[in-house]
């Protein structure tokens, strides 16, 4: 049985030919090479395929500044600082939204305080989520855009805005949860962790290749 390999997210696909469309990262038959390939040029042509983006990296020679930055960010991409970083964020932002939610039931101002505290610590968070997610876009997937990668970008622009209009909000209305307008505050929260959870969901079909 032949082997074929996505350039963008890894996924090996056993069969005479290449899927349609990648059932990890939706990937285009194109984005395909065979990963045992019968003849020498085959492994060539998959090799050029997949690096095409440094055909002309010898032009001109990185200085010393660009070796030692792209060096920090590779150390970054292959020691998975954006998995190990997501998890702070991730973690924080079910209990904060828990802490709004029970303080609008119980209408308790300390545990609304404490889900403040949370949001802020996961606005702190995300510059470093944001930043590691785009290395490994840029090294691992090569900057794909296919509708996976398009729906995981705009999930972290959604978690990105909604905490950041919560922490404000707050910030200008520190007793927003006990008025009126508490079910939409707490809306927002809501809204943040659903597209961070569509953003891991996304996030671990890509590592496991499920």
């Amino acid at each position: 049985m032949r082997k074929w390999k996505c350039l963008i997210c890894k996924y090996l696909h056993e069969g005479d030919t290449p899927p349609d469309k990648c059932p990890v990262c939706k990937a285009p038959a194109s984005k395909f090479v065979e990963a045992e390939p019968a003849f020498p040029e085959a492994d060539a042509a998959g090799d050029a395929a997949a690096g095409e983006s440094r055909t002309h990296s010898s032009a001109a020679p990185p200085s010393r500044k660009s070796k030692i930055l792209d060096g920090v960010a590779d150390l970054l991409s292959r020691r998975h600082a954006h998995p190990i970083s997501v998890h702070f964020p991730n973690g924080l932002l079910p209990v904060a939204l828990m802490m709004f939610l029970l303080a609008w039931l119980f209408d308790a101002a300390t545990l609304a305080t404490a889900g403040f505290y949370n949001l802020a610590f996961v606005i702190l968070a995300l510059p470093l989520v944001i930043f590691t997610g785009f290395l490994d876009w840029e090294r691992k997937y090569k900057k794909a855009l296919t509708p996976m990668f398009q729906i995981k970008i705009i999930a972290a622009a959604v978690v990105f805005a909604a905490c950041l209009i919560s922490l404000f909000w707050y910030l200008i209305d520190p007793g927003v949860i006990g008025s009126p307008q508490g079910w939409l505050f707490i809306l927002v929260s809501g809204v943040a962790v659903a597209a961070a959870g569509v953003a891991g969901h996304i996030g671990g079909k890509l590592v496991f290749k499920d």
